[in-house]
């Protein structure tokens, strides 16, 4: 699984790392820093329910092989 953030979304309320933080990297100003990050093995439902957090919908993950456009997406996507 991977994450794709949408850094145009993003607006630091830093949701996603305050119920994933072993997912979700932040930047010194809360925000998310996790474009393009494998999650790794055993932590895909905390990547899913920091994604769910998130306010604006600026997280997508996706399986390998799955297209990213059809991937899932936060609550307001």
């Amino acid at each position: 699984m991977r994450i794709r953030l949408e850094p145009g979304l993003c607006v630091g309320h830093a949701l996603c790392a305050a119920r994933a933080p072993e997912v979700y990297a932040l930047d010194e100003q809360g925000f998310c820093q996790s474009d393009g990050a494998q999650v790794a093995a055993g932590f895909e439902e905390q990547a899913r329910l920091g994604a769910s957090q998130c306010p604006e919908g600026a997280i997508t993950l996706w399986d390998e092989g799955e297209d990213p456009a059809a991937a899932e997406r936060g609550p307001c996507a």
